[in-house]
């Protein structure tokens, strides 16, 4: 069984990545490009040119993990170049990116947390 990650926050590297990098390739973009510290406990995002493969990078406890995900038709809405590598987003849109929506949903509900009562 595969243990739940406890994610601080999500950063999304900007612009296209080549997706050949593996763990030790992208933890260097994590702290070279981005400069930021790869064994944090925020979730960094690597997208392809093609914007249809992404892979995402986290550390835990001991190691990495590398998760990658291939969109079968279409491509994820991925935000590009801009000022600085990278954008922080939070869970909420980067569960959007992942169903192929953008990150930028001006119409979204944004969460109640109050009740009605009757």
């Amino acid at each position: 069984m595969i243990k739940q990650i406890s994610i601080e926050k999500v950063h999304l590297a900007l612009g296209s990545t080549d997706l050949r990098k593996s763990i030790d390739g992208l933890a260097l973009i994590v702290e070279h490009v981005l400069q930021m510290d790869p064994f944090s406990t925020h979730l960094f995002g690597f997208c392809n040119k093609r914007q249809n493969l992404i892979k995402i990078l986290v550390w835990d406890n001991n190691g990495f993990w590398i998760h990658y995900k291939r969109l079968e038709s279409g491509n994820f809405k991925w935000p590009q170049k801009g000022s600085g590598g990278s954008v922080s987003i939070s869970e909420r849109q980067f569960r959007w990116l992942l169903d192929g929506l953008s990150i930028d949903q001006e119409n979204a509900h944004k969460p109640s947390y109050e009740r009605i009562l009757i």
